[in-house]
């Protein structure tokens, strides 16, 4: 059992990380609509190919089907849309705040929605622990929280489109092999990606109209990151993160996630020099010791 706690951080190693490369690549002039595209459709092509003998495979009933496709839609494509463009509109602090919010509402669904958790009070109290240090950390001493209706309902749904795909993709997981259930969802994550790949390109509502920088791809650093977010980020992540929830509970691996913000800070004080504060330390103090509490058994 402690391998599969290994795994969530490793997991959450390379999702942590992922948001510099995002950056980096927003930085070259991609908008957030093309670099989940592209991540989306890369990961599915290397999925095809790691499990070329399953080609064959394909589900047991439509309700299974189905079930993928949510989880596509929810966990790939909602999930990435609106995140993103909260950023775009609301503050950095505000969206990853409410985003990080959804091992809460895995917890609080899991209790009283479908009753399939069981947690000690210790187990309650360290992830409100590991919540409050993420606060910390996000805000990184700097108390200044503007609110954003529209951004800030974005980053909810967002947090609650990951909810979904959490207990969607609960049972259908269990009973396929995982890279056939990944690429499942890949595949659709790609396929309800492309009419908003469209309006980005376009320009629609308050969104200006974004031309796909080809030229880009004729630097190292570009390709660099992209390898990062989809080999990583996308492949090895989906496809551990998957097992992880079947091994250690959806409730008790979600708590892992609190700790993004953390991975991120830290590498963006190697990679970019972003400064990190006393606050943002306690917090992350604070973080292990909510997350020790809650995932011992």
């Amino acid at each position: 059992m402690a391998l599969w706690h290994v795994f969530a951080v490793v997991t959450i190693l390379f999702w942590g990380t992922s948001f510099v490369s995002t950056k980096v690549l927003i930085n070259h002039g991609f908008s957030a609509v093309q670099i989940f595209t592209i991540r989306f459709a890369a990961t599915y092509l290397i999925l095809l190919l790691s499990g070329f003998r399953r080609l064959r495979f394909k589900t047991k009933s439509l309700k299974d089907e189905l079930f993928f496709m949510l989880g596509g839609i929810t966990g790939c494509t909602i999930y990435f849309w609106t995140e993103n463009t909260a950023l775009t509109i609301s503050q950095s602090s505000n969206v990853s705040l409410i985003v990080c919010t959804n091992p809460l509402l895995i917890l609080l669904a899991g209790i009283f929605i479908f009753k399939r958790e069981k947690l000690l009070p210790r187990q309650i109290a360290g992830s409100f622990i590991t919540f409050a240090g993420m606060v910390l950390v996000i805000l990184n001493g700097k108390f200044i929280l503007r609110l954003s209706p529209v951004g800030d309902m974005l980053a909810f749904c967002s947090a609650l489109a990951w909810t979904v795909y959490a207990y969607s993709t609960e049972k259908v997981r269990s009973q396929y092999p995982t890279i056939f259930a990944i690429r499942k969802i890949f595949f659709y994550g790609f396929l309800t990606s492309l009419p908003i790949l469209f309006l980005d390109y376009f320009g629609f509502g308050p969104f200006p109209a974004h031309a796909f920088p080809w030229h880009s791809f004729q630097e190292p650093v570009v390709i660099f990151n992209f390898l990062c977010l989809c080999i990583f980020s996308n492949f090895f992540g989906y496809l551990i993160w998957n097992k992880v929830m079947d091994k250690l509970g959806t409730v008790l691996a979600s708590n892992y996630i609190f700790a993004i913000p953390l991975v991120t800070m830290i590498t963006a004080a190697i990679t970019i020099g972003e400064h990190i504060s006393i606050m943002a330390v306690a917090g992350a103090f604070a973080i292990v010791t909510g997350m020790i509490m809650a995932e011992k058994q």
